[in-house]
């Protein structure tokens, strides 16, 4: 036996991977080795000094509350308008990943400040889609 360590989209895992022996066999997979909630929280300190600016900038341009790509995709439809009123769960728009269609909800009751994607757009995970005021 064999292990490996394998990273995908910075998530590490621990493989091993058995020699066969005339048959072939399926390779054990273990969970995670590295915690990955602890990156994840580091870049929302640097978010927020920078939405002030850019609400100095153009007030009605950036909300406070940024609604983000979970993955990479495409946007299939978005489902509201700069100045359209939500509340928390709402969908703000449809994105394709994998062949299949996600539902991006809003994360709390406000008003749309801007749409940052129209419909086929290819998107990152983390790019931000909508803010909200």
């Amino acid at each position: 036996m064999k292990k490996y360590n394998i990273t995908v989209n910075g998530t590490t895992y621990e493989v091993i991977v058995e020699e066969a022996d005339g048959g072939v066999q399926a390779p054990v997979y273990t969970a995670p080795a590295a915690p990955a909630p602890t990156p994840a929280a580091a870049p929302a300190p640097k978010a927020a000094p920078a939405a002030p600016k850019a609400e100095a900038a153009a007030p009605a341009a950036a909300g406070a509350a940024k609604v983000t790509a979970p993955m990479p995709g495409t946007i299939l439809d978005v489902k509201v308008t700069a100045g359209q009123a939500v509340k928390k769960g709402d969908v703000i728009c449809v994105l394709e990943a994998m062949k299949m269609e996600n539902d991006i909800p809003a994360p709390q009751d406000g008003v749309i400040a801007s749409v940052n994607v129209q419909k086929g757009a290819s998107v990152n995970a983390g790019d931000v889609l909508a803010s909200l005021n």
